[in-house]
C-alpha cells in the first residue's frame, strides 16, 4: 500500500536512519527538520512495523512518471530515484535502492539467476545481511580469469552470502577461442546441467552493459577491441549475462557470441520475475533494446532515465508506430 502524504517524512527517516547509517543529526540536516523530530519519526516508524526496506522502497514507485512508464512497457513495478534531500545524486543510489528491492522480491525457497558486472556487484555490496531459507543463487553465464570483484562467480557468491543461501557457479569459461569448443562444452552434461538450471528459476537480478571502450566486456577482456569495433558495425548495442544483443533486443549472431558460454535468451526470459537495474545515462541506448527484448519485468533507474524512455515512447506514438523503441 501506497504511503499517505502525511507519513511519507516517517518512511524517509526511516529509509536514511536504518538503510544509510546516518545519525539522528544527519537525518535532520537532510530532511530539514529538527532531531527532536527525527527521534519521534524513528519511534513511528517502529510501532507501525515501517521500519522494513520492504516498505521503505514504496517511495520510489508511487511517482507519476513511474506509473507512466509501467504501462506503457507493461511492466510490473518500476523504481525511480529522483534527484532531491533524499537522493542528491540519484545514480548512486540506485545500487542501495535495488539492494533493497532485490530482498523484497526474493522468497524462501527461491532459486534466483544473477548476471555480473559492475552495477550488480555494487547492488551485492550495498545489500542487507538476510537469512531466506531454501534459496540457491544460480550464475547466468560462464566466468573470467579477470582479477576484478565484479566477476559472474564473484557476484553470485557475494550475494549468496548475504542471503545465507546456497551459491551455485558455472564451471566453465565466459569465452572460448573458438565456435567449436564452447559448442562442445556447451554439450556436457555438468555445464548442460547448470545452464538449464536458468529456466527453472523463480527470479533474475542483471543490468544491461554498454559496448563501449570502458565497458567490463573490454576492461575484463572477454571482448577485445578489435571485435568491439566490429561487432558494433554489425549492430551492437549492449550486453545481456555476457552475451550481445541488437537495437530490436535480439541475440546478434556474430562470432563472439557464439564462442560465449551462457543461458540463452528464452530461458531467461521464462523467468517470471526479472529485476533489471541501470544506474548510468550512458545505458540508455543499451536499455532501449533489452526493452525491445522484453528482457525485463522490474525495473529500477533513475527519474532522468525514466524521462528520456518516455519521451522515446511518446515519439513514436506520435509517429503512429507500436511500442517498441528504436535505439
Amino acid at each position: 500500500m501506497t504511503p499517505r502524504p502525511a507519513d511519507q517524512i516517517v518512511h524517509k527517516a526511516a529509509w536514511l536512519y536504518y538503510t544509510h547509517g546516518l545519525r539522528q543529526d544527519e537525518v535532520a540536516q537532510r530532511l530539514n527538520i529538527s532531531r527532536a523530530s527525527v527521534a519521534l519519526y524513528l519511534r513511528r516508524a517502529r510501532e507501525a512495523g515501517i521500519v522494513n526496506i520492504s516498505t521503505s522502497t514504496h517511495l520510489f514507485c508511487t511517482d507519476m512518471m513511474a506509473r507512466r512508464l509501467e504501462d506503457a512497457l507493461g511492466l510490473d513495478t518500476v523504481w525511480l530515484v529522483s534527484e532531491g534531500r533524499l537522493a542528491p545524486d540519484p545514480a548512486a543510489e540506485v545500487p542501495v535502492l535495488a539492494a533493497s528491492v532485490f530482498l523484497e522480491m526474493v522468497k524462501n525457497g527461491d532459486r534466483v539467476g544473477v548476471a555480473w558486472g559492475r552495477t550488480v556487484y555494487a547492488i551485492a555490496d550495498a545489500m542487507s545481511y538476510a537469512d531466506r531459507h531454501g534459496v540457491s543463487v544460480v550464475e547466468l553465464c560462464g566466468n573470467l580469469g579477470s582479477p576484478y570483484a565484479y566477476r559472474p562467480d564473484q557476484c553470485t557468491m557475494e550475494i549468496a552470502r548475504r542471503l545465507n543461501a546456497q551459491g551455485l557457479n558455472v564451471y566453465a569459461p565466459l569465452v572460448l577461442s573458438s565456435d567449436a569448443l564452447a559448442r562442445g562444452l556447451r554439450e556436457e552434461p555438468v555445464i548442460r546441467e547448470q545452464l538449464d538450471r536458468v529456466s527453472a528459476c523463480d527470479m533474475a537480478l542483471f543490468s544491461v552493459g554498454t559496448l563501449a571502450e570502458d565497458s567490463h566486456v573490454v576492461r575484463c577482456g572477454a571482448l577485445s577491441p578489435k571485435e568491439l569495433a566490429a561487432i558494433k558495425e554489425m549492430g551492437g548495442v549492449g550486453v545481456i549475462a555476457g552475451q550481445v544483443i541488437a537495437a530490436d533486443g535480439t541475440w546478434l549472431d556474430c562470432d563472439y557470441n557464439r564462442r560465449i558460454i551462457s543461458a540463452d535468451f528464452d530461458a531467461i526470459r521464462a523467468i517470471p520475475r526479472r529485476l533489471m537495474v541501470v544506474q548510468e545515462d550512458e545505458k540508455l541506448e543499451p536499455l532501449l533494446a533489452a526493452i525491445n527484448g522484453r528482457f525485463f519485468t522490474h525495473l529500477v533507474t533513475t527519474a532522468r532515465i525514466a524521462e528520456r524512455l518516455l519521451e522515446r515512447l511518446n515519439a513514436k506514438a506520435d509517429e503512429g508506430e507500436p511500442a517498441r523503441i528504436s535505439a
